[in-house]
């Protein structure tokens, strides 16, 4: 049976496309080193361990960042400066993806939340300071402008929402609503 032409021909595009967004997708690569991945899986059901080594990570890129910003050797500044703010970025979403899954768990998160909430002052601080600098060249400043400014408005967004999660994480304790030891729930298992 011969297929007709439109329908070969739709379906190498299909192909090709599929092709090409498998390819891009696997351009973009993890923020996190292999060692790194391997802390955050060894501390996956321990939530304190968990997230404090998420605000490391992210503490990580900024001072990377720093670094970058004032070695006068560095090449290719703007584009660095780029890729350690989405590094950055990408890392403290997942950190914020983390804190959703121990809510979601009832897992106690006081603790990490508070330092947390140290970290974000600290981390909005850097990332001002580096938008306020008066000796950054425009068109240098221009290209990465944007990641700047979403990594400002996600922190200060999420600063808020930690604050909030962190009364309501008090108010759930004195309820006895927070499980203390997910370890302990869950077999020290995954779900």
């Amino acid at each position: 049976m011969i297929r007709p032409l439109w329908l070969r021909t739709s379906a190498a595009v299909g192909l090709l496309l599929l092709a090409t967004s498998v390819g891009l997708a696997q351009r973009r690569h993890d923020p996190l080193t292999q060692s790194e991945i391997d802390q955050v899986r060894d501390a996956s059901w321990e939530p304190q361990k968990r997230l404090a080594l998420y605000v490391s990570f992210a503490r990580d890129r900024l001072t990377k960042l720093e670094t970058v910003r004032s070695d006068p050797k560095t090449k290719d500044r703007p584009q660095q400066t780029h890729d350690f703010l989405d590094a950055f970025l990408r890392i403290y979403d997942e950190l914020n993806d983390n804190i959703d899954t121990y809510v979601a768990r009832k897992d106690d998160i006081r603790k990490p939340l508070k330092v947390i909430l140290e970290a974000d002052t600290e981390f909005q601080a850097k990332l001002r300071a580096l938008k306020d600098a008066a000796d950054i060249p425009a068109e240098e400043f221009h290209q990465y402008e944007f990641v700047l400014t979403n990594a400002l408005e996600t922190l200060d967004t999420s600063t808020e929402d930690h604050r909030t999660l962190l009364a309501d994480q008090e108010d759930a304790a004195k309820h006895k609503r927070l499980n203390s030891n997910s370890n302990a729930k869950y077999g020290g298992k995954p779900e």
